[in-house]
């Protein structure tokens, strides 16, 4: 888990999340969205792949991302009682 909120501390990698949110998509289609290298996109794909929160699939030539809801339920579910300890 702590590979999840490290993944999540930076602002681009939150803003992957959230396009991920509306609909898979290649990492061409992410770097429209950005003013920053294809290599930096990698990188940021990479560390969220790593901490288990989008998932890569191979479709022909071109590799789809997806989020992982799995993972943010775990989080979810980590934020709810970490929440409940204090009343």
């Amino acid at each position: 888990m702590n590979d999840a909120f490290k993944a999540l501390s930076d602002p681009t990698r939150r803003r992957i999340l959230e396009l991920l949110s509306d609909r898979d998509m290649t990492a061409g289609e992410i770097a429209e969205y950005f003013d920053i290298s294809k290599p930096s996109i990698s990188h940021h794909l990479n560390t969220l792949k790593s901490a288990g929160l989008i998932l890569d699939e191979r479709k022909g030539q071109n590799i789809i991302y997806s989020l992982n809801m799995t993972v943010f339920q775990d989080l979810m579910k980590w934020f709810f009682d970490f929440s409940k300890r204090g009343n």
